[in-house]
């Protein structure tokens, strides 16, 4: 499931404002510091967001597919591959680095916004602005005005 979640992270992450510090992350959890691994990886990284930069459609979703799916394996052969003390360590430095990810902010996906906090959506000039909730909402009346202070 971790190395589930790390391979769908990296797909999402791939072409996002989060790119450039989360592949540096993946890659130093990859390199376990080995800093001739670690440039490998980085360029591993390179090479999946510019498979995954190739536009929408059947072959893109295709794309995404095999590179979560790369990824995952590479996150499950890494673990599986160290002893149990290390594995432990290893998932552990992963579970914090994908938590940090996902807890900072924005992820941009295929038709979708996920947003960690507050997220503003309005319209002006007669222009128009859309959203979708999934899942529960909570609305209250807006604060009552401030007198002015004359």
């Amino acid at each position: 499931m971790l190395a589930t979640a790390g391979g769908t992270a990296v797909v999402q992450a791939a072409g996002t404002d989060a790119w450039e510090g989360f592949r540096q992350r993946v890659a130093v959890w990859f390199g376990r510091g080995d800093a001739e691994r670690e440039s490998g990886e980085l360029a591993r990284l390179d090479q999946t967001a510019s498979a995954l930069d190739i536009g929408d459609g059947v072959s893109a979703e295709r794309v995404r597919i095999r590179q979560e799916a790369l990824w995952q394996a590479r996150f499950e052969g890494l673990l599986e591959g160290l002893a149990q003390d290390e594995r432990d360590r290893a998932a552990a430095e992963l579970q914090s680095l994908l938590d940090t990810h996902r807890s900072s902010g924005t992820v941009v996906g295929d038709g979708g916004l996920a947003v960690a906090g507050d997220l503003h959506v309005s319209a002006d000039h007669h222009s128009v602005a859309a959203g979708v909730v999934n899942g529960g909402v909570h609305l209250s009346p807006p604060p009552p005005p401030v007198s002015s202070q004359g």
